[in-house]
């Protein structure tokens, strides 16, 4: 089992920058590769970017490639998402996911193959 608590959401300004934060729990998250998802009000739950469990390899959605890094310690048990250039459309709870079934450097960007979620973190960016 994976416990996963998000922190770092808040409030920015358009162009500005935040650091979101997911504490694992669990002595297999270094095993898993992890993603980031968001929800805004009104919309499905969409895909934001994904690190294999060595962190190796990375992937993200276009809205976000080029603005948004996505890392991780697993030392720490921690992943993260460095959002730069923040546009108000980014506002949106963030979630973390860990994918405990993707082998190798594969990654999957579809949130039912994601088994483990944590609670969310807001992000609003106003304009």
């Amino acid at each position: 089992q994976v416990q996963l608590v998000e922190s770092g959401g808040g409030l920015v300004q358009a162009g500005g920058s935040l650091r979101l934060s997911c504490a694992a729990s669990g002595r297999t998250f270094s095993s898993y590769a992890m993603g980031w998802f968001r929800q805004a009000p009104g919309k499905e739950r969409e895909f934001v970017a994904a690190i294999t469990w060595s962190g190796g390899r990375t992937y993200y959605a276009d809205s976000v490639r080029g603005r948004f890094t996505i890392s991780r310690d697993n030392a720490k048990k921690t992943g993260y998402l460095q959002m730069n250039s923040l546009k108000p459309e980014d506002t949106a709870v963030y979630y973390c996911a860990a994918d405990p079934r993707v082998l190798g450097d594969n990654l999957r960007v579809g949130a039912p193959n994601y088994n483990y979620w944590g609670q969310g973190t807001q992000v609003t960016v106003s304009s």
